[in-house]
């Protein structure tokens, strides 16, 4: 155990302020998960956080933190919009990197004769791997268009239907994306990725509801008990990588003048209200737009390809989209503050939002119960579908966990794989897994990864997330 972590409760735990650290940080997480020796690296992270200027409240981690670029996966930080900073290492790489779900009106019944099938068409369909380029070739003047408006540009395209658009966080766009901003690489990089799944920790997962914890919310998302689901997991591919790198880059040198004393070099960042920050606001917008517009074409795909394969319409597939979270993020946000309504810049990198009943982003079809928070699992076990709650918005600033999280580096997994046969391993529990990369499944094999039922129960237990279903696995495409 970290001797320098104070225990509040079984799911949460603090780092008292030391230092140069403005606020203390709070941990959530269990004893177990936090007495790993790999939990060192990402908690020191986390006491770097605390150090940044118009810091408010807590530098926080989700249970399913690891290392990151500057701040901690899992990692979640509130700045004042007037004195606060802004840092692309507290939204990460790959910008509004995301999960969709969706829900069918079949059964496991339904699709196991024709499972191999049906996943196999869906690789084959939906272009994934490293640098993968899919059929849609945009026009830069095109690609402006997707980046200011997001998933709508995808919808007008005739990618989707118009309820996935309320069923998207933020209505899928970001108004204040200004195309001017981002490089001349990044859009040569955007224009021939959209509607690709890309590769790592990404995937397209066709699921099982297997269990309701609530089932007045899991009736309200449209989840009932055997159902057929769909799972997408990508994000804004090399247009964001090249926007985030292309401020990180500039922000070094910014930092360097304005003389700010950090602690990591890679909490490189720029005060909100300054030029820099609002231009990396507006540019981060393009990428997080471009994410949003990838995920509804992959969406449109995948409903075509249910519907060719299992021989049915739209209308007997039913395929609805539950809801959109990203988890790569940041944003204006006003949130309540020792008393105070503040209007703050929060930082959400590997942390989902999980705003509770009655806040106005949540959209209507879902108010009266709270934002749904969907958590994905390791391809082997389990995923979780969760809901907001009040206590988030009072301890979190309306955050959440966004995954299993690491406990192997790539590396580290590909070492541990060696003489086993990942894929076998999962076809012996029932689940059939297709894959571009060489070293994919090694990467991303179970045993990479915390026991995201472990995770869930520390944010169900802290009350800033509550649990309403688990989906098991059936058929998974990685990149």
């Amino acid at each position: 155990m970290n001797t320098d972590l104070k225990k509040i409760d079984d799911y949460h735990w603090k780092v008292p302020r030391r230092g140069s650290m403005r606020v203390p940080g709070i941990v959530y997480s269990s004893a177990a998960m936090i007495s790993r020796p790999d939990q060192k690296e990402p908690i020191r992270q986390v006491v770097n956080v605390a150090t940044l200027p118009g810091i408010l409240k807590a530098s926080l981690a989700m249970p399913d933190m690891h290392w990151g670029y500057g701040f901690p996966i899992g990692g979640v930080a509130a700045f004042d919009w007037e004195t606060g900073i802004v840092s692309p290492g507290g939204v990460g790489y790959d910008i509004n990197c995301g999960v969709r779900l969706a829900a069918t009106s079949l059964e496991e019944k339904d699709i196991r004769p024709k499972l191999a099938d049906l996943v196999d068409a869906l690789f084959r369909n939906i272009p994934s791997g490293v640098g993968s380029k899919g059929s849609l070739k945009l026009s830069v003047q095109e690609e402006k268009k997707v980046l200011r408006q997001g998933s709508r540009w995808a919808l007008r395209q005739g990618f989707g239907q118009d309820n996935d658009i309320d069923r998207t966080e933020d209505n899928g766009c970001l108004l204040h994306a200004d195309p001017e901003l981002v490089s001349r690489r990044a859009l040569e990089r955007g224009q021939k990725q959209l509607g690709t799944l890309g590769s790592g920790n990404h995937f397209l997962e066709v699921g099982v509801v297997q269990e309701i914890f609530d089932s007045d919310v899991a009736r309200m998302f449209g989840l009932v008990e055997g159902q057929i689901t769909l799972m997408i997991h990508c994000g804004s591919r090399g247009f964001g990588y090249q926007v985030c790198d292309d401020f990180l880059a500039s922000m070094t040198r910014h930092v360097q003048k304005l003389g700010i004393d950090l602690p990591d070099r890679q909490l490189a960042c720029a005060m909100i209200r300054s030029d820099m920050g609002q231009r990396y606001l507006g540019a981060m917008a393009c990428a997080a737009n471009y994410a949003w517009a990838n995920r509804q074409v992959l969406l449109h795909r995948s409903r075509e390809v249910f519907q060719r394969v299992l021989g049915i319409g739209p209308r007997d597939l039913d395929m609805q989209l539950v809801y959109d979270v990203c988890h790569n993020i940041a944003k204006k946000e006003t949130h309540l503050i020792d008393g105070v309504m503040r209007e703050v810049c929060v930082h959400r990198k590997g942390a989902t939002r999980s705003f509770a009943p009655g806040h106005a982003a949540v959209c209507d079809a879902y108010r009266s119960v709270g934002q749904p928070v969907i958590i994905p699992g390791d391809m082997g076990t389990l995923s979780y579908v969760l809901v907001g709650t009040e206590k988030a918005m009072e301890k979190t600033f309306g955050s959440t966990c966004h995954g299993a999280g690491r406990v192997l580096s790539r590396k580290a997994a590909k070492k541990a794989s060696k003489g086993r046969a990942i894929h076998r391993e999962l076809e012996d529990k029932g689940i059939l897994v297709r894959w571009t990369g060489r070293s994919t499944l090694a990467e991303e094999m179970p045993d990479a990864y915390k026991d995201v039922s472990e995770v869930v129960n520390v944010v169900h237990g802290a009350g800033i997330s509550k649990k309403v279903a688990k989906l098991r696995p059936l058929g998974v495409v990685k990149g």
